[in-house]
């Protein structure tokens, strides 16, 4: 799935979880830092395809990954299973949007055991850009009803500004 998708996911369900910015933030990142080992393209397209969706996506590095983002977390522990949960929703979102081959080495490096989805979609499906269309408008939804965006914690001043802009747009007095 595309990581715009994976980002807004987090942004989008943190926002429920009543946490802090900063902790939204994080969200963000446990949504789509698995697909830090698509960056094995630029060691070259056999090592692409051999590790994306094997370095990053299994349980030895969603655990350390929401281990590391719980440490800027105020209520750890809360945050920890928070950050879990959004490392396990993309591994889902990848199971179905990621096309066909694409296994997840979920215990990998300890096996290589993998899941393989048969009603996986291709990568650039209207499945795919439909998710990420529906995330998108839950996103504005939640910027015009709450007065934020995913902008909020990195340039909180184009956020207020972007907030500004669509409650004008559509013409939303916060109550």
């Amino acid at each position: 799935m595309h990581i715009q998708t994976h980002v807004m996911s987090g942004w989008c369900l943190g926002n429920y979880a009543k946490l802090t910015p900063r902790e939204r933030f994080c969200c963000m990142l446990a949504a789509s830092w698995a697909d830090l080992d698509g960056l094995g393209i630029l060691a070259g397209p056999e090592f692409y395809w051999e590790y994306h969706h094997k370095l990053c996506h299994n349980l030895p590095f969603g655990l350390l990954l929401s281990v590391g983002l719980m440490l800027f977390s105020g209520r750890r522990w809360r945050a920890f299973f928070v950050y879990l949960g959004l490392f396990h929703l993309h591994l889902v979102m990848d199971s179905y949007g990621s096309g066909a081959d694409w296994g997840i080495y979920y215990l990998w490096p300890f096996s290589n055991w993998y899941v393989e989805n048969p009603r996986a979609w291709e990568f650039y499906s209207w499945q795919n850009f439909l998710a990420g269309f529906l995330l998108l408008v839950w996103v504005l939804w939640i910027a015009v009803r709450d007065g934020r965006t995913p902008l909020e914690i990195i340039m909180p001043s184009l956020d207020k500004q972007l907030v500004q802009w669509l409650r004008q747009r559509f013409r939303w007095k916060p109550s």
